[in-house]
């Protein structure tokens, strides 16, 4: 299967967007351009562009996708063959000449046919991207939702290769007649070399983030993106939600280390772990554990203790709870019984002695709350708000400022639940899916 262009593509988005307005909006588009031209001329020379962007101060901006330019030739596609995309919000001010990329998550996919599926979506397919993005949480321009960042440079990758853009995989696959590219690592390149063309290069602070599986793809790139950038003095990463464990589920199987191996294989990801130890299966090799053993970049942990993703897909995935005993719990952390809420105490413990050793490293910081949760740095209730946790009266946002400027060391680690009031605990309508 051809890989699909980027013009061919923008045209398709393009006019899916139009033809979801129809007629009446085209004519009134042509209406306003012609209103527009006209009172320009009629006003004069143009002013000086304002000192702060009028957007986003009430309601999130909303942020056009753009296609890399070039990536089908260099092999840098989404499942099927389509270009990667991002979305790019320029900075202002004196946040001018500083970046924040955020790498967009959404699961894995283990097996021909859960990619198959995946292909269909936006998680695989830029054809089927909405062509804007609201930016809220870290990725804010308002001041008062996001302090340390609102005016910086802001970028969000969009997740669309199914094994944390590290998948590399030379040809495209065959399966029953499908064509399937695991390209996540081309697609890093490529979004990276256009991103520094565009600025990213000359950048004076720079600041990789994710969540979820792209939490893990900050972890697996962080001494990447900090080699990118030679001439920039501060360079840092955060990891949002995407310290994933390997742990026995509820059942005793080691479920997540399964669902790894089978991602490892299919997109040969073990390529990309050189350190890790040959005895291992290359499951493990993907776990944040193993690969943040490495790191050698200023990284912070920001996860909630008892992570309402990891509750459902990694303590009690499908098959481990065959009474459905866990239905309750796992979208609503208040319909816990006393059994399961020790149980749930016990992976608060898996987590905090994983993350130990990362502890005791000076330039590293954390937040690991009590809340039922996931991926907070995209929320704007629990990233900075009246309604969002906080850990010694400081929330997320805040902690995460202090330890990038340095205005002290964040090491923040909360009591067990339910000490914590101030916790933003999500209930779910529904679990959440897995591919």
């Amino acid at each position: 299967m051809p890989a699909i262009s980027t013009h061919h593509l923008q045209l398709r988005l393009w006019w899916r967007r139009l033809g979801r307005r129809g007629t009446a909006f085209a004519l009134a588009l042509l209406a306003a351009a012609l209103v527009l031209t006209l009172s320009r001329y009629a006003a004069g020379p143009a002013a000086s562009p304002p000192a702060s962007p009028s957007y986003g101060h009430r309601l999130p901006a909303l942020v056009d996708i753009t296609l890399v330019y070039g990536a089908t030739d260099k092999g840098a596609v989404c499942l099927d063959g389509t270009p990667p995309a991002y979305h790019f919000l320029p900075g202002f001010g004196d946040g001018s000449h500083n970046w924040l990329l955020h790498l967009e998550g959404g699961s894995w996919c283990r097996s021909f046919e859960s990619c198959a599926r995946r292909k269909k979506t936006n998680l695989g397919s830029s054809a089927h991207m909405d062509t804007r993005a609201e930016f809220v949480g870290i990725l804010s321009d308002d001041q008062s939702q996001n302090p340390d960042f609102y005016n910086w440079n802001k970028v969000k990758i969009r997740y669309c290769d199914g094994a944390s853009f590290s998948g590399h995989v030379r040809d495209e696959v065959k399966k029953n007649g499908t064509g399937f590219f695991f390209r996540g690592q081309r697609i890093w390149e490529a979004v990276m070399a256009e991103l520094l063309s565009k600025g990213l290069a000359r950048a004076k602070q720079a600041f990789l983030t994710g969540c979820s599986a792209g939490g893990l793809s900050t972890y697996i790139h962080c001494d990447d993106f900090r080699a990118l950038l030679p001439n920039t003095p501060t360079v840092k990463c955060l990891a949002d939600g995407g310290f994933f464990l390997d742990v026995e589920d509820i059942s005793g199987r080691r479920y997540m280390r399964g669902f790894y191996n089978d991602v490892a294989r299919l997109q040969d990801v073990r390529k990309r772990f050189p350190h890790c130890s040959s005895d291992m299966e290359p499951g493990q090799c993907f776990f944040p554990q193993e690969v943040a053993k490495s790191i050698t970049t200023p990284m912070f942990i920001l996860n909630p203790a008892y992570d309402v993703w990891q509750v459902e897909h990694v303590l009690s995935p499908e098959g481990s709870d065959p009474q459905n005993l866990w239905q309750n719990c796992r979208t609503d952390i208040t319909k816990c019984s006393s059994k399961q809420l020790d149980v749930l105490q016990g992976f608060r413990k898996a987590l905090l002695d994983a993350i130990n050793e990362f502890k005791k490293r000076r330039d590293w910081g954390m937040f690991i709350d009590s809340c039922f949760i996931h991926c907070q740095s995209m929320n704007a209730l629990a990233w900075h708000s009246p309604s969002a946790a906080r850990i010694n009266n400081k929330t997320a946002a805040e902690a995460v400022g202090d330890w990038f400027f340095d205005r002290r060391e964040v090491k923040e680690i909360d009591c067990e639940y339910p000490c914590n009031p101030t916790c933003y605990n999500v209930v779910l309508d529904q679990p959440y899916k897995e591919d």
